[in-house]
């Protein structure tokens, strides 16, 4: 079944503000929480859903990527993939992740309504920062799609204590906030009266344990500034100002967890002659008058070559003339664009005597005065042009 539109899911506008949109899912969540419908699978589905389209529309990025693609957008910042993944949410996730939202604090006492998820209180795991930066391209890698492998500074896991931020990875004492159980009892006011949950004790993020004495190599934070290798692949027809995300390459967290990510943003470099326009190129062939009277042959440039272009006789300024292919892929799959030469026809700036007169015994033929069927043709096409 066709996934329904996020903005319809959560019942607002594409112009929505962040502030209608947490209060759109808030409504949501409220309505189709398990605690008001137990056992009800249609309504857990619902909460489900309304979870995914809130994550994705909350996240500016995500969220330009959406409009952009729609449900396309790859799992990793590529088109193809789709969101989500069939409300890829437990509901441990949507707990912790949104507990904000229903009044909890750091999200690990279920959104402030008892244990509906059940079972001990998940940690948040930790994650790294994410690094950014800026790939520059030409129209030939973009065309064909490049493999880089850059040298990169990030925050990498410490090798002397394994990431811990505690001497040699092994001075810890047991947290005297939670007595090693990770878990502290918490009492609050929810929508639904008086809960008491378990939560993640804040002390010591649910490890049960603090350090005694600091990594004395990465002064107890866990992580060290270390020059890295990276290697990753651009897919084909990627366009300027496109971020593409790889994976576990950003700068590691303090105290162990998960990488961040690397965040690639393309930056497109000028084509000397071509202009891009979405996947096809255009190129602007100016002739010369006998050429574009007569007929002939020009040489064009194309991404990654030359082309022999024939001219037929007559060809009119703002023809254009259509390589097919000559463009640039679809990221999508869906084919090749072309290459468009619009043609332009140099009129000289400045004549000798000789040549004035040739050209004034050439304005008296006949043939070298427009038709009023060859200026309606011309007036057409410009007007198209202009709309």
């Amino acid at each position: 079944m066709d996934k329904r539109d996020y903005y319809e899911v959560l019942g607002v506008a594409k112009t929505a503000t962040p502030e209608e949109l947490k209060k759109a899912y808030r409504k949501l969540a409220i309505k189709y929480h398990p605690d008001k419908n137990p056992g009800d699978k249609e309504a857990e589905e619902k909460f489900k859903e309304a979870a995914e389209a809130y994550d994705v529309l909350s996240d500016p990025e995500k969220r330009q990527k959406y409009d952009q693609f729609g449900h396309n957008m790859g799992p990793q910042g590529f088109p193809g993939g789709g969101f989500g993944g069939g409300h890829g949410f437990t509901m441990e996730d949507i707990f912790s992740q949104f507990g904000d939202i229903f009044g909890g604090h750091g999200g690990f006492d279920m959104g402030g309504f008892g244990s509906a998820a059940g079972g001990r209180p998940r940690k948040r795991q930790r994650r790294g920062d994410d690094l950014r930066i800026t790939l520059k391209l030409s129209l030939e890698d973009i065309a064909k799609g490049i493999s880089k492998t850059l040298k990169l500074k990030a925050f990498a896991k410490c090798d002397h204590c394994n990431g811990t931020g505690a001497k040699d990875g092994t001075a810890f004492v047991t947290c005297p906030t939670c007595h090693g159980s990770g878990t502290v009892m918490r009492t609050q006011q929810t929508i639904f009266g008086l809960s008491q949950s378990a939560a993640v004790c804040p002390e010591c993020n649910g490890d049960g344990k603090i350090i005694k004495e600091n990594c004395t190599y990465c002064n107890g934070t866990g992580v060290q500034h270390k020059e890295q290798v990276v290697s990753f692949n651009i897919p084909a027809g990627v366009a300027d100002g496109m971020t593409l995300t790889v994976k576990g390459k950003g700068n590691a967290p303090m105290h162990g967890g998960v990488n961040g990510d690397l965040l690639v943003v393309i930056e497109e470099i000028k084509h000397p002659e071509l202009i891009r326009d979405g996947n096809d190129v255009v190129y602007n062939l100016m002739l010369d008058f006998p050429t574009a009277a007569l007929g002939g042959s020009v040489e064009v440039p194309t991404i990654g070559g030359r082309a022999r272009l024939k001219i037929a006789p007559g060809t009119q300024p703002g023809k254009i003339l259509r390589l097919r292919g000559k463009g640039l892929p679809s990221t999508e799959g869906y084919g090749t664009g072309d290459e468009l030469v619009n043609v332009m026809v140099y009129v000289p700036e400045t004549l000798n005597d000789e040549e004035r007169k040739l050209i004034e015994q050439l304005g008296d033929k006949p043939d070298m005065k427009p038709s009023d069927s060859v200026k309606d043709r011309i007036f057409s096409k410009l007007r198209h042009i202009f709309d």
